[in-house]
């Protein structure tokens, strides 16, 4: 049951020690695909990490690694990829855009990625 669900990296980072390098290596090696978005423009993997916000198509998943003040920015554009569900990784918390997401048909979930993806929950 391994579905390929497209995901938004948001807070990407091509610096090994961080979390949401970690994600972007182990969704592309369960085989979804990936798109990122950082504060700086890079690479992991086979990954370019955008410093622009990009239309992109059929998201399913937005995971977050950016806390709340730097979330805000997103808002609207998060919204406006009309993803399934938004995962909000440990210290990215936020019941201001759990509550926009909800409002607009979107499963708001505080878990972890890396958790989601080694139990096969992701």
């Amino acid at each position: 049951m391994n579905e390929n669900k497209k995901t938004l990296v948001l807070g990407a980072s091509d610096n090994p020690s961080r979390y949401s390098y970690l994600a972007l290596h182990r969704l592309r090696n369960r085989g979804h695909t990936v798109v990122a978005i950082g504060k700086k423009p890079g690479m992991v993997g086979d990954v370019p990490i955008e410093k622009e916000k990009k239309e992109w198509e059929d998201v399913n998943t937005v995971t977050l690694y950016l806390n709340p003040t730097h979330q805000k920015q997103y808002y609207d554009y998060i919204v406006s990829l009309k993803p399934k569900r938004i995962i909000f990784n440990p210290g990215a918390e936020n019941d201001e855009l759990a509550a926009i997401a909800k409002k607009n048909g979107i499963l708001p979930m505080e878990a972890c990625t890396l958790v989601l993806l080694s139990t096969n929950q992701y």
